[in-house]
């Protein structure tokens, strides 16, 4: 990378950061218990409009995996998922009713909660329908993992997005609050994935999946990305550029290819495939907050109308890290 490239990117990260500053403005707290962060806490950072039904086994979830603070922003809810989350002692809570659009689709207001709150924790970042796995999570902790990373001088950690989905029409199978939701949606593609190079900030760029052969089969660019860098030992310079694909500093999206072999990765279990997702999509079509007028969500309304079967003759049945590890699909690396 040249000189005038380098000093761009710096530019442009400090562009962000100062962006996130003044949208902090934007943010009002609900119930701010930061106080209660210890200086080794594993910290979680959301941003969710109306996901009332999957926040209690999303805090589960990561409170079993280890997770001491979770740090939410809510996009003006209406469901009661901000008075669920404020009576929980390990959450802070903000809300807002600002255009989530104009936020950069949340980026801004938790690069800000980071930049105030994150600085030298590990943090990830997730949405309440992402489910972080990696390697050796059935037998140890979060914690095993970022000491392990903090010990290698390891910074970021990557994760690709694998869509689950259920086996047989999405609305089919109703989906009650609490419920493991890979109890119904427990399949996924074992391949169908095109990963190519980005040479302006060096992170890969993944696609594929049931989205891109159910909803965008004439135009599988337009496919949603799947490479995430959601784990991070958080340091107030960072700054994510678009959701948690890219990060600056550039050596941040390094996170695949090391000398001698792969990194270490993980995956994020996606499970948007419930019958809650048909209502999902219209709302955020009516709202028209997400990325390119909402092109993503009218392509699912679309396919929904006839309550499609994502599933296929080549799907496979989610059993455990081990699995995707051998279908290539995540990498426990030198981490033995």
């Amino acid at each position: 990378m040249s000189a005038l490239q380098s000093y761009r990117l710096r530019m442009q990260r400090k562009r962000w950061r100062i962006r996130a500053f003044r949208k902090r403005r934007e943010l009002t707290a609900v119930q701010n218990r930061t106080s209660s962060i210890g200086r080794k806490d594993i910290l979680v950072f959301s941003t969710f409009r109306n996901e009332a039904i999957r926040l209690p086994y999303f805090l589960n979830y990561y409170r079993d995996l280890g997770v001491d603070h979770f740090l939410m922003v809510d996009n003006d809810s209406d469901d009661g998922g901000r008075e669920f989350l404020a009576e929980q002692p390990d959450v802070s809570l903000w809300t807002t009713d600002a255009s989530y659009k104009r936020a950069r689709f949340g980026v801004d207001w938790l690069n800000w909660l980071q930049l105030k709150y994150a600085h030298g924790h590990w943090s990830l970042v997730v949405d309440p329908d992402e489910l972080f796995i990696f390697p050796f999570c059935d037998t140890r902790s979060i914690r095993a993992l970022t000491d392990w990373l903090d010990a290698s001088s390891i910074k970021s950690f990557s994760a690709m997005l694998l869509d689950m989905y259920p086996k047989g029409g999405i609305q089919d199978t109703p989906y009650e609050a609490g419920q493991n939701p890979l109890e119904i949606a427990s399949w996924f593609d074992a391949g169908n994935y095109s990963i190519y190079r980005n040479k302006r900030f060096g992170n890969l760029w993944i696609q594929g999946g049931p989205r891109m052969r159910v909803f965008f089969p004439d135009e599988p660019w337009r496919a949603p990305a799947l490479n995430k860098i959601p784990l991070v030992k958080w340091d107030r310079q960072y700054a994510y550029v678009s959701s948690t694909h890219t990060l600056l500093p550039r050596g941040l999206n390094l996170v695949y290819d090391e000398w001698g072999g792969e990194k270490a990765s993980g995956i994020l279990l996606h499970t948007k495939f419930l019958d809650t997702f048909g209502a999902k999509a219209m709302e955020e079509i009516d709202r028209g907050q997400h990325y390119a007028a909402s092109r993503e969500y009218k392509a699912y309304a679309e396919g929904l109308n006839e309550n499609p079967d994502l599933w296929c003759k080549w799907s496979e049945k989610y059993i455990n890290w081990r699995q995707l590890e051998i279908l290539g699909l995540m990498s426990k690396g030198n981490w033995a």
